[in-house]
């Protein structure tokens, strides 16, 4: 029986019980927490083999967006950020995240680096749904551009050596 458990961190966005169904999928357990319930010390001692910060209606420069402690992320668990969760993930590690002056909203074609365990066996390129209005502008130390699309040139990010 498998026993791995993952934590669908939950920041408002609209996806998440099917982020949470899509882990399923793969036989391994997703719980959805809120942001605002869950304490990093609960995390750590839960056995989480990942977490996956969802997305969010909010921008991570607005000082009253929900929030998270940046020590989850030297939990030595491999945090997963979509959409709000991965500007969050960027703007926790000291990274910029700005409004963006054009808007993705719908399928577009993404160019993913297929060397990445994440993304091995994704064509390329390949469609993804996307709905932001902010961007990441300048990445963290330590990160590098995984994915981008015409209009989005850090579409996908990755931090190996911190599973991020």
């Amino acid at each position: 029986m498998n026993h791995e458990l993952v934590l669908v961190l939950d920041f408002g966005g609209q996806y998440n019980q099917l982020i949470a169904r899509r882990v399923r999928e793969h036989n391994v357990y997703a719980e959805i927490k809120p942001y605002s319930r869950i304490t990093v010390e609960e995390i750590k001692s839960a056995g989480y083999v990942g977490i996956i910060f969802t997305g969010g209606p909010n921008s991570v420069y607005d000082a009253a967006s929900p929030h998270f402690s940046p020590e989850i992320l030297d939990a030595g668990i491999p945090v997963l950020g979509i959409c709000y969760g991965m500007q969050l993930i960027c703007h926790l590690c000291g990274g910029t995240v700005e409004a963006g002056t054009k808007r993705e909203y719908g399928v577009f074609p993404i160019t993913l680096d297929t060397s990445l365990p994440l993304f091995s066996g994704c064509t390329v390129p390949t469609d993804v749904l996307m709905s932001h209005t902010d961007l990441v502008t300048a990445l963290p130390e330590g990160f590098r551009v995984a994915g981008h699309t015409d209009l989005t040139p850090v579409a996908a990010y990755v931090n190996e050596d911190r599973q991020l």
